[in-house]
């Protein structure tokens, strides 16, 4: 005869028993994470599927009522990332990417700790095909035991030399400590036509990781933002750093650096950012007057930024936290003025990770949601006219994808613009059913020349 145990004393029985209760919510959500397959594919083992539908053109119910949906269906390829053929912790992207040399060039990694790994990879839009370039654990080559980094949260740069340049992040605040023979991480450079990779500099600041970079590509000066390895010692701070590729060696380090992200002037040289919220002080670097970097009036939100723009801007979008809208700026990089544009909002999801000019300045493009929540707006893909502040959705990209090939578009830190203006590419975060995303994917989105006219 079976006899009822309560709920409470079930649980104090299985806890001593070494059972794990759990709910049947739990259990299914686990089920279906274990679903989930490596690698990811597409429908017929395809690498690529191209769609254009109307779909794309149907908005979100969070659309706000001053922004424009595009008149014309892009057409979109979609593929997904080789090479993730485990399941990452979760594989992902954070590092801003690149378009040049009629090429794609981007980033993803395995958020694991301590042995991750990262990768590089091409795309080629002429043969719609990806190119692992990188292999970070590989090219590293250390013993076993010992930290390899599961993140590239840096920028992908090009120098004047031919090389890609980047550098690394942990996966996990818990492993780069001594225990795993931690010393900081690592500047890479990766020479496009010989197809040779090398490191440049380990620890250019002590037992610091690298989540934030940008090049100065005829200097060869490799800018970064650092953060304390070992979380016990938060306390050190963010660190800028200024390295010098050529000679191997620190131009300048120092305290109040950048946590994600810098502005780049091209045409000077100068490297500014603000030193943790968007409401700090600018600060500028320069170069040619190599000592300790200098307040610049003014403030600016810079969460991201455009490169220079062939007229001498470049355009930022702050955080937008506490509730303010993210906000687009205009730096004049000849003036070193700061201009607010105006809001960047266009649904319920504020934070942008990547900003994008096209070759005529005219038009900005970003992806709202960045850190996963792209869909609740349904995934939108924005054009910002710089002239008129005007918002225009050109696709929304949710749930399109989740229906068609199950695989829900949840958001980026990486994207770039074609030289021609004409491709959009977007590395995406990506959901095949885990709670937050698990798959790194890519869409190349060709944008009707119909909206890229005034």
């Amino acid at each position: 005869m079976s006899r009822y145990i309560p709920w409470r004393s079930a649980a104090l029985v299985a806890a001593l028993l070494g059972i794990v209760l759990t709910s049947e919510a739990d259990v299914a959500a686990q089920k279906k994470k274990d679903d989930v397959k490596y690698p990811p594919t597409l429908p017929g083992d395809k690498e690529v599927v191209t769609d254009t539908s109307d779909d794309f053109l149907k908005p979100a119910a969070t659309l706000k009522s001053d922004v424009a949906v595009a008149k014309a269906a892009p057409t979109i390829d979609f593929l997904y990332f080789p090479g993730q053929t485990y399941a990452g912790k979760p594989w992902s992207n954070w590092g801003d990417s690149l378009a040049a040399n009629s090429k794609y060039y981007a980033s993803i990694g395995d958020h694991l700790a301590p042995a991750g790994n990262a990768f590089v990879y091409e795309y080629d839009p002429e043969k719609k095909t990806l190119r692992r370039l990188v292999d970070v654990r590989k090219t590293l080559d250390l013993p076993d035991g010992h930290y390899t980094p599961g993140k590239i949260h840096g920028r992908l740069d090009l120098g004047d030399d031919g090389c890609l340049y980047f550098s690394t992040h942990r996966g996990s605040t818990t492993v780069t400590t001594d225990q795993y023979h931690y010393k900081g991480d690592w500047i890479f450079k990766h020479h496009i036509a010989s197809g040779k990779t090398e490191v440049v500099a380990c620890g250019p600041v002590p037992k610091h990781c690298i989540p934030c970079s940008v090049l100065d590509p005829k200097r060869l000066i490799f800018y970064g933002g650092t953060a304390p390895g070992n979380i016990k010692s938060e306390d050190e701070g963010i660190q800028f750093f200024a390295y010098d590729t050529k000679a191997k060696k620190v131009l300048y380090a120092g305290p109040d650096g950048p946590a994600r992200y810098m502005l780049f002037a091209k045409s000077t040289g100068r490297v500014y950012w603000t030193a943790g919220k968007d409401d700090a002080a600018l600060m500028r670097y320069d170069p040619e007057k190599p000592e300790k970097p200098v307040k610049v009036s003014g403030t600016i939100g810079l969460r991201a930024a455009t490169q220079e723009t062939a007229d001498g801007f470049v355009y930022t979008v702050s955080q937008g936290r506490k509730g303010a809208d993210p906000t687009v700026y205009q730096f004049n990089t000849k003036t070193e003025e700061a201009k607010e544009l105006g809001s960047a909002l266009v649904g319920a999801q504020g934070y942008i990770a990547s900003i994008d000019a096209d070759p005529t300045g005219r038009y900005l493009y970003y992806v709202p949601g960045a850190h996963g929540s792209a869909d609740v707006d349904g995934t939108p893909v924005v054009q910002y006219d710089v002239k008129t502040q005007k918002k225009k959705v050109l696709a929304f990209l949710h749930p399109f994808y989740k229906d068609k090939y199950g695989c829900a578009l949840r958001g980026t830190y990486s994207s770039a613009i074609d030289a021609k203006g004409d491709k959009l590419y977007i590395t995406w975060n990506a959901n095949r059913g885990s709670k937050a995303w698990d798959t790194a994917a890519l869409t190349v989105i060709h944008i009707p020349e119909s909206e890229r006219r005034p």
